[in-house]
């Protein structure tokens, strides 16, 4: 225990670490380390004799640790388990962590992207996997793992966009159907994993710029090659490619929310999931997310209902100009509630929400 809790003082005394990411941590926390064993999210399945006590013990000597010593530090565990209080603090009978890694959002979208074609997508399957989280436990959401980005796998861009992103990715040249579908899911799925899936918002190094290639470190199986080994930020320099497009939502996200602060406030209220229009809308904080991932059908005078009354305004939009999108949305556009109740809140406004968009409204102070 003395060794493993020095290792920690160690990287950060030494290397200035200012968090850690305790890996797989499932195979620790059960004497059966998780193989063969599916979890519901019952207690029962949690708190009996598969609980290995010394590991559970060490990982809140771990948090406790860190946490007095060092206050800045974050911890992060990766858990597949779902194991309740893995994120309560030690002084209530938790293991201390201050974030699990919402490891079921980012195999979602893979699957989604994979297996099913647009219209099959399942907008209560999409809210549930998004919301699907221990109370009070700070979750952080992610659209893609870094798996995804080795060789083997693809990124959601890749997936989305595969061969042409080599080849129609300029802006001389016309936006093709592939490209067009790709750029608007690519910013739809990211913005509704910040916005609904947990606490906290993780991106991998170059997936923010929907990154074409993969990573693969020298291996023999490569002949020891550092080709691709490397992130190509040049393609965002390049104005005249259009990564930069989602570079630039990518970091608009952040600031929509370095101005609203709307991740550490409660989980998000999803007033609709309707699944033959394929809309959902939640509100979270001071504001109202409103998505359509039809493929085709845009709706005018979309009637979604809204807790506090008032003038509204467009915050950031998918399909705005400034991000490669179409501009059928006037971003400059106000709209005014009114009253009664509908999907469970006193107040409603109409939108438009063109096919494959999402907007987020902010109310006019």
């Amino acid at each position: 225990i003395r060794f493993l809790l020095s290792n920690l003082r160690w990287y950060i005394d030494e290397y200035r670490f200012d968090g850690f990411r305790f890996d797989g941590i499932t195979s620790m926390l059960y004497r059966h380390h998780g193989i063969g064993t599916g979890f519901s999210g019952d207690y029962k399945e949690y708190f009996n004799d598969s609980v290995d006590v010394d590991a559970l013990v060490y990982l809140m000597l771990a948090n406790s640790m860190l946490h007095k010593e060092y206050p800045f530090v974050i911890t992060i565990a990766e858990d597949v388990s779902g194991m309740p209080a893995l994120c309560r603090p030690v002084e209530e009978g938790g293991v201390g962590f201050d974030y699990r890694l919402a490891m079921a959002i980012p195999d979602m979208w893979i699957k989604l992207l994979k297996e099913k074609k647009d219209q099959d997508w399942n907008m209560s399957e999409i809210w549930w996997t998004l919301i699907n989280r221990r109370y009070n436990e700070n979750c952080i959401a992610y659209a893609e793992s870094h798996d995804q980005a080795l060789v083997g796998d693809k990124t959601l861009a890749f997936w989305l966009m595969d061969a042409e992103m080599y080849t129609n990715m300029s802006i001389l040249s016309s936006r093709t159907i592939t490209i067009s579908r790709g750029f608007a899911l690519h910013k739809m799925i990211r913005l509704i994993t910040m916005g609904l899936g947990g606490e906290a918002y993780l991106t991998f190094i170059g997936n923010e710029f929907g990154h074409p290639e993969w990573l693969d470190f020298p291996r023999e199986g490569n002949n020891f090659s550092y080709y691709y080994a490397r992130r190509q930020f040049n393609l965002v320099d390049d104005k005249l490619l259009r990564y930069r497009y989602l570079r630039d939502f990518d970091r608009d996200m952040q600031h929509l929310d370095k101005k609203y602060n709307f991740l550490p406030t409660c989980p998000g209220y999803v007033g609709r999931h309707h699944n033959g229009d394929k809309v959902i809308v939640f509100e979270r904080g001071k504001l109202l997310f409103v998505f359509n991932f039809h493929p085709s059908d845009s709706y005018e005078n979309y009637r979604v209902g809204v807790k506090v009354a008032g003038k509204y305004k467009i915050a950031l939009n998918t399909d705005s100009i400034i991000y490669d999108g179409h501009g059928n949305v006037d971003d400059k556009t106000e709209f005014l509630t009114f009253p009664g109740d509908f999907d469970g809140v006193p107040n409603s406004l109409y939108v438009y929400i063109p096919a494959r968009v999402g907007i987020v409204f902010c109310r006019v102070e």
